[in-house]
């Protein structure tokens, strides 16, 4: 239990190097969700890329009665959230995208509400175009898709400006003085109670990222406009961007 408190914390602090006003993302995303499920008695809720469980954890505090299911593939950071925020959600085991990963969440009901936070960039077009199909077959009609990510703007001089506010900001809130992901999985190797999560993550070799310093990976490199098309074509009757800074965004697909 120490152990996974000491690693989510990091894991906490090493991410702000790389979401802007990462909380307030968090917070807004929570709003939608909120707003979404209200006279719901027990929202059905899933976090699709948990990670170690920051977005479930925040969303169980502040919506107690939903019920969340949290989806990774990375079987260290699952183990940290199993631990770490046992009581936040159910945690699945499973590959975005790929075949019987909507199976695998057994919901046994329709959704009321998707949520992710920079994961869906890492899927291939082709992937991200199958799964937002299948995320509008689970979700119930006024469900929703809520996406925090990183999404690039098409134009140069655009996405130039984009990333010189994002730094500018993570600048002024002293994120980089945070390590950094290469660092954080570095030390990851050195602690004994990881051993095994972390041997089963090499023998799996899947996890998108590794190696890159950013911490996200090249991405898909849709835009905003890309994903937005690729919502309505599967079936969501709405989608909106509902907050901004940089190029991080938090979409909000209504169903």
């Amino acid at each position: 239990m120490a152990a996974a408190e000491l690693w989510v914390e990091r894991w906490e602090r090493q991410q702000r190097r790389y979401a802007i006003d990462r909380e307030e993302r968090f917070t807004v995303i929570a709003d939608v969700v909120e707003y979404v499920t209200q006279g719901q008695k027990r929202p059905l809720v899933v976090d699709l890329g948990c990670g170690p469980g920051s977005l479930a954890a925040r969303l169980a505090e502040r919506l107690p009665r939903a019920e969340v299911v949290a989806v990774d593939m990375d079987p260290l950071l699952l183990e940290l959230a199993r631990t770490h925020h046992s009581s936040a959600a159910r945690y699945v085991d499973t590959v975005i995208g790929e075949d019987g990963w909507t199976e695998a969440l057994a919901l046994g009901r329709a959704l009321d509400v998707a949520v992710s936070t920079t994961a869906l960039h890492y899927l291939p077009e082709a992937a991200l175009r199958r799964t937002y199909t299948q995320l509008a077959a689970l979700l119930r009609p006024g469900g929703a898709l809520i996406n925090g990510d990183h999404l690039p703007q098409r134009d140069a001089v655009a996405a130039g400006l984009a990333t010189h506010v994002g730094h500018r900001r993570a600048e002024r809130q002293q994120a980089y003085a945070n390590e950094d992901w290469e660092s954080w999985w570095t030390a990851v190797a050195d602690e004994p109670e990881l051993a095994e999560p972390l041997a089963e993550r090499s023998r799996r070799q899947r996890t998108p990222g590794d190696g890159d310093s950013d911490g996200y990976g090249a991405g898909n490199g849709l835009s905003v406009s890309d994903h937005t098309a690729l919502l309505l074509q599967a079936g969501f009757a709405h989608v909106v961007p509902v907050w901004q800074f940089g190029d991080s965004y938090v979409l909000v697909a209504i169903r």
